[in-house]
Formats: C-alpha cells, sequence, structure tokens
C-alpha cells in the first residue's frame, strides 16, 4: 500500500500534539501536588488563626507561671538599690502596677514570679529623667531587685519661667520650685539645656573662672552671655572655638590684672581681639568727656 506523504506543516503539529500528550501525566502530578501543599498551607493558616483567637500560648504561659507560683515562687517584696535623689514612689508605683497585673492574670492573691514582666518594668523606669539606667532582677524564690543608675544633677535650667534641674547632657531631670533652688550654676533660655556640654567644655580649662560662675544665658540661640557672682557680664562671639579663645584670653587678663570685681558692668568679647567695656555709673553722673547740663 502506498503511504499518501503529509504536509510538513501537518507533520509538524501531529508531533506537537503527541509530544503534549505525553506530558500531561506528569503535569497532572505536579498540579495534584501542588493542590495538596496549598490545601496544607491552608489549614495550618487556619490553626494559627484560631490559636491566636483563643489566646492558647498566653493562657499556656500563665498555667505553667501559675502553677510555678503555687509551689513558693511568689513575690512577696522587692528591694531598690541607687536610690539617692529620686523619690521612691514614683518606683513603688510602677513595681506594684505590674505585680498586680501578674497576680490578676495568674488569679492569685501574691504574683507568680515567671508572670512578672520585668523588661516592662525597666522600660517605664528609663521613662524618668533621673533615671539613666535601671536592671529589675529576680531574686528566687520570692524577691525582686530592682538597680537604679541616677543622673547627677550639674545646672539648673530657667525658661519660659519655669525651673529644672538637668545633668551635665541637659538630661531635664525634674522641676524644682524657685523657693528650692539647689546651688547650682543657671542656664537661661531657650535651648540653653542642649548646649549644657558645650558650656563646660568652654569652663573645663579656666579653674579661677569656674568657681565663679552664676548663670549663663544662652542668646539667639548662638552664643553665650557669662554671667559672675561679682555681677559682670561677658558676652562671647558665636562659635565654640572662638568662644573658648576669648574666654581663654580673659581669663588670662582676669588673673594678671583683675578684671572682675571692679565694678563693670559689661566686657563684650564679640569682637576678635577687642574688649568693649561698660562700665556702671551713679544716677545723674555724667560719661567722661560729656559736659554737665545747665539748669
Amino acid at each position: 500500500m502506498t503511504t499518501q506523504a503529509r504536509h510538513p506543516l501537518v507533520e509538524d503539529y501531529l508531533n506537537r500534539l503527541w509530544s503534549e500528550a505525553a506530558r500531561l501525566p506528569v503535569d497532572q502530578a505536579r498540579a495534584n501536588k501542588l493542590a495538596g501543599l496549598t490545601f496544607a498551607a491552608f489549614l495550618l493558616a487556619i490553626a494559627a488563626v484560631v490559636i491566636v483567637a483563643l489566646d492558647i500560648p498566653a493562657k499556656a504561659q500563665r498555667s505553667a507561671g501559675a502553677a510555678i507560683g503555687r509551689a513558693g515562687f511568689t513575690v512577696s517584696g522587692y528591694q531598690i538599690v541607687g536610690l539617692n535623689r529620686m523619690e521612691r514612689s514614683r518606683i513603688d508605683e510602677i513595681v506594684n502596677d505590674e505585680l498586680s497585673r501578674a497576680a490578676q492574670d495568674a488569679g492569685t492573691a501574691r504574683a507568680p514570679q515567671p508572670l512578672v514582666d520585668v523588661a516592662r518594668i525597666r522600660e517605664r523606669l528609663l521613662a524618668f529623667g533621673w533615671v539613666k539606667d535601671a536592671r529589675v532582677s529576680r531574686r528566687l524564690p520570692d524577691t525582686l531587685v530592682v538597680d537604679i543608675v541616677e543622673r547627677r544633677p550639674a545646672a539648673l535650667w530657667q525658661d519660659s519661667g519655669r525651673l529644672a534641674l538637668i545633668d551635665s547632657e541637659g538630661v531635664v531631670l525634674d522641676r524644682v520650685p524657685v523657693n528650692k533652688m539647689p546651688d547650682l550654676p543657671l542656664l537661661l533660655g531657650p535651648g540653653a539645656n542642649r548646649q549644657a556640654r558645650q558650656l563646660d567644655r568652654l569652663l573645663a580649662g579656666l579653674p579661677t573662672l569656674k568657681p565663679q560662675l552664676a548663670s549663663a544665658a544662652w542668646v539667639g540661640g548662638r552664643r553665650w552671655d557669662i554671667n559672675f557672682q561679682s555681677g559682670e557680664t561677658v558676652a562671647l562671639p558665636e562659635g565654640e572655638d572662638a568662644a573658648r579663645a576669648a574666654l581663654t584670653r580673659f581669663a588670662g587678663l582676669d588673673k594678671s590684672s583683675g578684671l572682675l570685681g571692679r565694678g563693670v558692668v559689661r566686657f563684650d568679647l564679640r569682637i576678635p581681639g577687642k574688649m568693649i567695656v561698660r562700665l556702671r555709673r551713679a544716677p545723674g553722673e555724667t560719661i567722661a568727656g560729656e559736659k554737665p547740663r545747665q539748669g
């Protein structure tokens, strides 16, 4: 029998059909496997939603914590270490709040040790300006230890009529009533607390001037006016380097000539290499070179 020759395009089309038909079982198996994995992932997602909705992990944790508490590991007291200036009542409030929460979660009179969130206590303590660092630990079987590292007050800061204690970094520690002002240098003006470190650097190498400091005003957010206990004001130029150079030169002149304590009102050092002096005048006193007025 003679076989009729096929057109090349028909031959190519039939070959593609046979090839695709041969791959069908493999593709079907892969599709079945993918569908199975998708369904398993769906079941896992549903299970996770149910666990979260029913609060199963938290309930299991609370049950375990309550059981440990019944074994004798409950908090019957706490110890505070390192407290010097900060009011103890603020720490008591935070610790007692956490102990009450833990006891309520466990359904017991006292807080089980495992259910007390010491990290939460520490986080709340660090919100206080006085607290530079804090560590809260468990002393088994029944005690918490709260270890406080306090900031040290270095100056007073007055802004908008309010007084506050600040440390050497300018961190506000607490508000201070005017009638209870400690004997510390006074910083004046908006943002002066954030410049406390700069002022400390300016005075660090001037042991003769630093003990005489009464206050310092941060002027216009750019420079310092230094006020001394003897009543004089020294106006410093802008820029830390320029201010340091001017103040160092002034300290040298004061040491050699005694500038402070002579009744001068103001020393203006803002112009490089110059010092403009303003003297105090009595009422009605004429300025040198000025002719008296005739009545």
